[in-house]
């Protein structure tokens, strides 16, 4: 199988759809002539001409709104955030348009509109551009949140948010974009909502996301140096929520830690914190556990974004510790 960069896994599931699909199409800041801020769009504009790669000004709000009126007029608009901090600008569209109007045209209208944006902290970047939204978007009924951790989920996910009738929001973290997996050639989908046990394990579930979803697998390995197994549950997509998976997962091992870039407060840990207290109280034999980002803007000292953001040897400390039982 071949082996490619989270990138090129974008690249080929963008192509794939606008291939199978001309009502697909890409719209946003320097998604053409550049190829995207990420090179994500690389040679869609050569091989899809400038009607189907469009460039726009920069004006998040009109990015934003172009999708949602082309998506009602029955197109699958592709939008790009250069990145997800820009979306902010366009909160009104997503939140107020997007993610309501199959409820307010009492199911007569979908709004089958993918917001691709990268994510998350990257190298110096500082407070305005380093931040992760996915709790914003997941409080919103009517949009689907989707963030992948590994280029074969990249592919198969963003293939089925673009053939989704819903608005989905799908975030990609910036740090990650250079890893490399196996990706097959052939068309192939991954669901929405449906988490995957990226590791089996007896004593501790780690549950996260994205980018915290590689550091976890790193953590399990040394972990199990140590005689721990740990499960490694990667949710994929955070709207809808594999609670199902979540909550097998925490009744086998009995011990939960949840993993997030995001700030702590009112961020996806305190949402699976709940969902595990309600659904699986009684299987635990420690509290849940949480790791997220320090409960500050992103600093830009590079020694202070470090203590900022959460890895492996977090990860690695708190799954022995509530497996020691000193949590």
């Amino acid at each position: 199988m071949p082996v490619i960069t989270y990138r090129e896994a974008l690249n080929q599931a963008l192509r794939e759809e606008m291939r199978q699909d001309p009502d697909v199409f890409i719209v946003g800041e320097e998604v053409a002539e550049y190829q995207g801020a990420y090179k994500v769009t690389e040679g869609m504009l050569a091989e899809f001409g400038p009607q189907r790669v469009v460039d726009t000004p920069i004006s998040e709000e009109a990015i934003a709104g172009i999708g949602v009126g082309a998506a009602l007029a029955g197109l699958k608009p592709v939008i790009e955030m250069m990145t997800v901090n820009f979306s902010l600008l366009a909160l009104d569209q997503i939140v107020n348009h997007a993610a309501k109007y199959l409820y307010m045209s009492g199911g007569q209208y979908n709004v089958p509109m993918v917001m691709r944006a990268p994510t998350g902290v990257g190298l110096q970047l500082g407070a305005q551009h380093s931040q992760n939204f996915e709790s914003w978007f997941v409080h919103c009924p009517g949009l689907k949140v989707v963030l992948p951790a590994t280029p074969y989920d990249a592919k198969g996910l963003l293939k089925s948010s673009i053939r989704d009738p819903d608005p989905v929001i799908f975030l990609e973290h910036e740090l990650i974009y250079l890893t490399k997996g196996e990706v097959p050639d052939e068309d192939y989908v991954v669901p929405l909502g449906v988490a995957d046990i990226k590791r089996k394990g007896t004593d501790v579930s780690i549950i996260c996301y994205s980018r915290m979803a590689l550091f976890a697998m790193k953590a399990a390995e040394r972990l199990e140096e140590e005689g721990i197994s740990a499960e490694v549950v990667d949710l994929r997509t955070l709207r809808p929520l594999d609670v199902d998976a979540v909550l097998e997962s925490v009744r086998k091992t009995h011990r939960a830690v949840v993993c997030e870039e995001d700030w702590p407060m009112c961020g996806m840990g305190a949402e699976l914190s709940a969902t595990i207290m309600e659904g699986a109280f009684d299987y635990l034999d420690a509290p849940v556990k949480r790791i997220s980002g320090v409960d500050v803007p992103m600093p830009y000292a590079k020694n202070l974004e470090k203590l900022a953001v959460p890895g492996e040897e977090d990860i690695f400390q708190a799954c022995r510790q509530i497996v020691a039982g000193e949590i």
